[in-house]
């Protein structure tokens, strides 16, 4: 107590914090901006599609609210919108039909297959747009495994071969990234070779090299039709939830084969190995914000318990915040046009 009985002053706030407020940067929109760390422009963004058979066709899809499988013509008719947003690239995944399917995936050869079509057709209609080109073999396997499958194990070696193979008939048709997600060992360096020796030595790979054995792909594989795995699941060949170093050693192993770029897959849940990765290897890396988490945002939106478009950009930020230089998204379309209305 002081002399007079009353109580002990306060001490002022700025004898605490000095002449430090950081409250005053905050206090408008314009300032926020003006100090803003980091950004996120529709250069980041790599939109995540699905292509089907017919024509003049959409196919919604009940787990991805918003999302739809399009034929070639609709896909080639979002792409050329989205190439006059700005958007760099795309990232198409297709849906095959059952009776083209079989165990060792062998459509995924074939020139005029539906991936290969769609190439052509985009580079055709909309050259000023990225291509980029998976090769794993779960959309095309009757199992749904990413992979040749023999007496319940992946084989490795043979499925490379035939990855290699369709890296090239890809390149062929017009590709300009192939994105192996199969996680099989060797395949970034075999890719390469058949690249170069088939004269493509311009097609870049990014390789999908940290790719985690997750739950969130659930609404993704609804939508290329390998829901039920007949057989097993894709731990053997995915990365465990509980390995960051592990994680660490793929990127590692994938650039000394030639990846020119990584991906980290799923996103949110990863955004530590994001950061791990681009701090330690500082080469272009990306992030797949996948079918799991956009269809989480959405299912919350709907029922209520959050804004979808600010929590749709804030998991977008986050990403940059991490490190991260692209973001694959099935929300590349809305936000978008978010961008251009700003």
């Amino acid at each position: 107590m002081s002399d007079g009985g009353s109580f002990p002053m306060r001490r002022n706030v700025d004898e605490i914090t000095g002449s430090r407020r950081l409250r005053r940067m905050r206090k408008a929109d314009w300032s926020r901006r003006l100090v803003a760390e980091t950004r996120l422009t529709v250069d980041d963004l790599i939109w995540t599609c699905f292509v089907t058979e017919g024509e003049d066709c959409a196919e919604p899809i009940a787990a991805m609210p918003g999302i739809e499988r399009l034929s070639i013509d609709r896909l080639v008719g979002e792409a050329k919108r989205l190439a006059a947003l700005g958007v760099p690239a795309i990232a198409p995944f297709a849906h095959i039909e059952e009776s083209r399917k079989d165990e060792r995936g062998s459509h995924i050869l074939d020139a005029d297959n539906l991936m290969n079509r769609l190439i052509r057709a985009i580079k055709e209609k909309v050259p000023e747009i990225g291509i980029i080109t998976d090769v794993a073999l779960d959309p095309f396997t009757s199992h749904g495994h990413d992979g040749v499958l023999r007496d319940g194990i992946i084989v490795n070696d043979e499925t490379v071969e035939i990855l290699a193979q369709a890296a090239v008939g890809q390149a062929r048709a017009g590709a300009d990234i192939i994105a192996p997600s199969d996680m099989m060992d060797g395949r970034i360096g075999a890719i390469r070779d058949a690249l170069d020796e088939a004269g493509f030595q311009d097609v870049a790979i990014m390789s999908y090299a940290a790719k985690y054995a997750s739950a969130f792909y659930g609404p993704y594989r609804e939508a290329i039709g390998t829901m039920g795995l007949l057989k097993g699941d894709k731990k053997s060949y995915y990365v465990a939830p509980t390995n960051s170093e592990e994680a660490l050693r793929e990127v590692e192993q994938d650039l000394a084969e030639g990846a020119d770029m990584v991906m980290v897959k799923p996103g949110l849940p990863y955004l530590d190995i994001c950061q791990r990765v681009k701090e330690t290897f500082k080469v272009p890396t990306f992030a797949y914000q996948v079918s799991g988490e956009y269809s989480m945002i959405e299912a919350a939106a709907a029922a209520g318990m959050l804004d979808r478009d600010r929590a749709m950009m804030e998991s977008l930020m986050a990403f940059r915040r991490a490190g991260v230089d692209g973001i694959l998204s099935y929300f590349t379309p809305t936000v978008a046009e978010m961008l251009a209305e700003r």
